[in-house]
């Protein structure tokens, strides 16, 4: 019966659990006043539950890869500089752009094996995450990470429409493992992974990802590493 129950039953993210007391509470005593508000109460009520939901993810192993540090749809991908706060090279860089809208697990995962060697939290406005001048208008939290073969990378937390607040649960200097929970943002939102140049992309432009299990691409580069990918070796 227990094992039933956690297959059906998916863990709650921590940083949810006073959200889900908060619309569970008012549900109650707006119900006592007013009965028919029970209804949409209860489905809100799910709902938040739903969003904050945190599953256990399959990470691939193999050295190299870097996966998607969250769940949604691939929107862009790019050449573009990297944010200017993070003090990276001033050239472009490939860009691959995730959007999450408010049904997607908004858990985020490392996307590699690493060092982070700056955090940087930059206030913003709150445009819409899907288009361009989020990644410089918007609120967001940008990360510098040292990966294998001192190879750098960054990701960006950008907060959306709706999210109001990007999460973290490291600092600077940690070392982190890919497909790791890193932390999240509430409510809709986009993160944005910038690449070395000369990385292989894996993944195309309206395909799905999951965080800590699709591979984006592979800091081993070049065709040896596509060609991996058609045989099925990444796991």
């Amino acid at each position: 019966m227990s094992d039933t129950l956690k297959s059906v039953l998916v863990p709650i993210n921590r940083e949810g659990l006073a959200f889900i007391a908060l619309f569970a509470i008012a549900t109650i005593v707006l119900g006592l006043f007013w009965p028919p508000f029970f209804v949409p109460g209860v489905v809100l009520t799910a709902w938040c539950a739903y969003f904050f939901r945190d599953p256990p993810r399959v990470t691939p192993v193999r050295e190299g890869l870097v996966v998607s540090p969250a769940d949604g749809v691939v929107q862009k991908i790019v050449e573009t500089k990297p944010p200017e706060e993070l003090g990276m090279a001033d050239r472009s860089v490939p860009r691959v752009s995730i959007f999450m809208n408010v049904f997607d697990v908004h858990v985020n995962r490392a996307p590699v094996d690493g060092t982070i060697l700056k955090m940087d939290y930059r206030p913003g406005k709150f445009l819409n995450a899907s288009l361009d001048k989020a990644s410089t208008d918007n609120e967001r939290l940008s990360y510098r990470i040292e990966a294998a073969g001192e190879k750098e990378l960054a990701m960006v937390q950008i907060a959306g429409l709706v999210a109001r607040r990007i999460v973290s649960d490291v600092q600077q200097g940690d070392d982190i493992r890919t497909g790791e929970r890193i932390g999240m943002i509430r409510f809709g939102s986009r993160v944005d992974v910038y690449l070395p140049r000369g990385t292989p992309i894996l993944v195309c432009e309206g395909q799905r990802a999951v965080a800590g299990e699709t591979v984006l691409a592979d800091l081993g580069g070049g065709p040896r590493g596509k060609e991996k990918m058609r045989k099925g070796e990444v796991r």
